[in-house]
């Protein structure tokens, strides 16, 4: 194969290419990489680690996405000094951000002896089956409604293994939206989907019953798919720093403060939830389940009031400590998609020591507590950026050209010079090179 080098004397010789590859779909992940090496002008280098798939087999890598050509490694760390509802606990976190894991290690050593305490709603989600062109809306709400018995033997039909395992249709909902073309009728199924995060089984559902709300609305069904805010299935936790252990009065007060800069400016709250979400999403990753789908339900919930606010919330208890509390959606599973097949993720969760997806939704709520405080604390102390470009400096180090033992030396003088930039690291590693 011929391959064209990655720089602009290059450019001339790729300018014919065509992104309409017949039969892409049909070859082999190495095929693949061969056409798009040729495409993008990849130096042998670039092909050469794109095609090391590293621990995950190609052969599954080929099947749980489409197009398949290499894998992307996230570090995945531990958190320590975790204990949740009275266990000891190592969460596995995947992630590329630096400081994510040390600050969550850092909270959960400040509150070891008492831990967090967890609580979960259940684990019910919701499909939603929506019918437009409706002539008697309020109606047509009462007709859905009065076929619950019958719509709960449809939706369980469709998978009995789950109502063997003590799931399946638990309730009804049906709501009328105004929209500008008219009022929609949307017909929540909701369904207790146990130790599957349940995408799967809910949307089978809403298409097995789309046909019947048709009839019943006498309406048109277009959307039925499940909904990511899962209000049904919420993950709670909560803990309690001492004054005394966390720097005194002034610096739990500086976190209360920050707190409720974010619950009343979203401005703040969008950052302050991102930073909750650095822990939450690690572990989602982690354990193979989908990110996308708990970051929606998640913010969505953040705004359930009509105004984007913190999923956090701080006070000071009757003995002067700080308490401090979260609640979020949290669909997450143990079985089906990659929490089944992708061996990380089966490791990860072997790791946890989780039997149910309640028990998994508990401890990663934890862990956004913890991140969340951390974050908190050093914005009401030292600063967000001391901590974070300590170990964001090694980065930098690494960018510079710094390898080994270099990468340290780099990394701390950098810190010492409080300077951390790619530059500053190339001038540093040329000092550290000269000797």
């Amino acid at each position: 194969m011929n391959l064209h080098a990655a720089d602009p004397d290059s450019a001339p010789a790729l300018t014919n290419r065509s992104s309409r590859i017949a039969g892409f779909h049909k070859k082999s992940p190495r095929e693949r990489l061969d056409l798009v090496a040729a495409f993008a002008g990849l130096d042998e280098a670039q092909v050469a680690h794109l095609a090391d798939m590293g621990n995950l087999d190609p052969v599954l890598a080929d099947k749980l996405i489409e197009n398949v050509i290499g894998t992307m490694n996230i570090p995945v760390g531990i958190a320590t000094n975790m204990k949740v509802d009275g266990e000891n606990i190592l969460v596995p976190m995947a992630t590329e951000e630096s400081s994510v894991v040390a600050a969550v290690c850092n909270a959960a050593k400040q509150n070891y002896e008492t831990g967090f305490i967890t609580s979960v709603s259940g684990t019910l989600m919701i499909a939603q089956v929506q019918a437009v062109e409706v002539r008697d809306p309020q109606a047509a709400r009462l007709r859905i409604l009065e076929r619950r018995e019958e719509i709960k033997a449809a939706c369980d039909a469709c998978d009995p293994v789950l109502v063997k395992l003590g799931g399946g249709f638990r309730d009804l909902e049906v709501r009328l939206i105004d929209t500008p073309s008219g009022t929609m009728v949307v017909t929540h199924l909701i369904v207790d989907t146990r130790d599957a995060m349940g995408a799967n089984t809910v949307n089978t559902m809403a298409e097995k019953l789309a046909p019947s709300i048709a009839a019943w609305s006498g309406g048109r069904v277009y959307l039925r798919i499940l909904s990511n805010l899962a209000d049904r299935r919420l993950a709670r936790a909560h803990a309690v720093w001492k004054s005394a252990d966390i720097g005194g009065e002034a610096v739990r007060d500086g976190i209360v403060s920050a707190y409720q800069f974010a619950a009343y400016d979203p401005y703040r709250a969008a950052t302050h939830n991102k930073g909750i979400m650095n822990g939450i999403s690690a572990v989602v990753l982690a354990t193979g389940n989908d990110t996308r789908a708990v970051e929606a339900g998640a913010h969505a919930y953040a705004a359930r009031s009509g105004r984007y606010s913190s999923l956090t919330t701080y006070e000071v208890n009757a003995d002067g400590d700080l308490s401090a509390a979260i609640e979020l959606p949290l669909a997450v599973g143990l079985i089906g998609g990659a929490t089944k097949v992708h061996p990380t993720a089966r490791a990860c969760l072997a790791i946890l020591g989780v039997t149910t997806a309640e028990r998994l939704a508990r401890i990663i709520a934890a862990v956004g507590l913890a991140q969340n405080f951390s974050a908190l604390k050093a914005l009401a102390t030292t600063g967000i950026q001391k901590g974070h470009m300590a170990l964001h400096a090694q980065n930098i180090a690494m960018m510079a050209g710094a390898v080994g033992a270099e990468v340290d030396q780099v990394a701390r003088i950098l810190v010492e010079r409080a300077s951390v930039r790619v530059d500053v690291a190339e001038k540093v590693l040329a000092e550290v090179r000269g000797g």
